[in-house]
């Protein structure tokens, strides 16, 4: 864990599974004059009778840190968040967020429930059930795994024998919670999806991204980013400028983030060939593109050292109150 509070000054502390990602957000907070602590996640110990460091703590758990060797992150981070807040320290993105970013399933419902359209989707708990939930649903249609990111367990299929033959089959490719999701399988009307980010519960912009090389990796970091092999490719990442925070659907999202809490999120929607607008993901860990990010006045990484630094500038008058009480 980070030096302890006697010895080192507030800071934003970022807890997170893959170091890859955190230059960006370094560069942003350090154009910000905020000051960053790197907290890795899933390795160390954690002294519960000791005071968290001062300042913010700040979750960028991902769903899939256990790709990445860091199969305890996301336990470490709702310990780090719970016991961080019982301390009083400000959380961003806590350990209810946690729970969230980590379940597909808490994430459906939560979307459900506000009134938002989302695919049919069954939970199946462990592999025996899974062919006979199958039946209820017509071909073609998707797995996922409920704790997913970087599109894991996401698999078409377009007839039931063959999806009994991979259920059956040494291929089978198991969830990291045993939840496997059986999907709808849902046409876009053009082959691509929007995910509308959100820093500080406001609207920052939607970015299209493009899926018409197939698969299912749609993280907009730069390492996700596949040529497409054409001579002037469509830019796989491209602001949507015509998406406002006038727009229902954005006010719909803001109203959801604020009632779950969340303060830092991406939301990913597409549109149907039938005209539906469907929600279908809640990421807590946006990587922002950096062709995206390059083009903006403000860009969001930067948005979110603002909005973090003027937390922490919160939490440091709120120290200076206290002992001078």
């Amino acid at each position: 864990m980070p030096a302890s509070p006697s010895t080192a000054a507030p800071a934003v502390h970022v807890l997170h599974d893959n170091p890859e990602w955190i230059p960006p957000f370094r560069r942003a907070f350090e154009a910000e004059g905020v000051p960053l602590v790197e907290w890795p996640l899933g390795t160390g110990t954690l002294d519960l009778d000791s005071e968290p460091p001062r300042g913010v703590i700040w979750s960028r758990l991902s769903a899939s840190s256990h790709t990445r060797n860091a199969p305890l992150a996301k336990d470490a981070a709702r310990s780090i968040t719970a016991w961080a807040s019982a301390w009083g320290r400000r959380v961003v993105n806590g350990q209810h967020v946690v729970d969230l970013e980590v379940s597909k399933v808490v994430q459906h419902a939560a979307l459900r429930r506000a009134g938002f359209d989302v695919p049919r989707t069954l939970a199946v708990f462990g592999r025996d059930g899974l062919l006979e939930a199958a039946r209820g649903f017509s071909a073609p249609f998707i797995t996922k795994h409920n704790q997913g990111g970087k599109g894991l367990g996401v698999r078409r299929f377009d007839d039931h024998e063959s999806f009994a033959a991979y259920v059956r089959g040494d291929d089978f490719e198991d969830a990291a919670d045993g939840i496997t999701l059986l999907q709808e399988l849902l046409v876009a009307d053009e082959p691509a999806i929007t995910r509308a980010e959100f820093v500080g519960g406001e609207f920052v912009y939607a970015v299209r991204v493009d899926t018409s090389q197939g698969g299912f990796e749609l993280c907009p970091a730069e390492a996700c980013a596949l040529p497409s092999g054409d001579a002037e490719p469509e830019p796989m990442f491209r602001i949507r400028p015509e998406v406002t925070s006038g727009d229902s659907l954005i006010r719909g999202y803001q109203a959801l983030l604020a009632d779950l809490g969340i303060e830092i999120a991406g939301i990913e929607y597409m549109t149907t060939v039938d005209g539906r607008t469907v929600s279908y993901d809640i990421n807590t860990n946006t990587n922002y593109n950096p062709a995206v990010e390059d083009d903006l006045e403000v860009s969001a990484a930067r948005r979110i050292a603002r909005h973090l630094g003027g937390l922490l500038h919160e939490e440091r008058a709120k120290s200076v109150r206290a002992r001078s009480a």
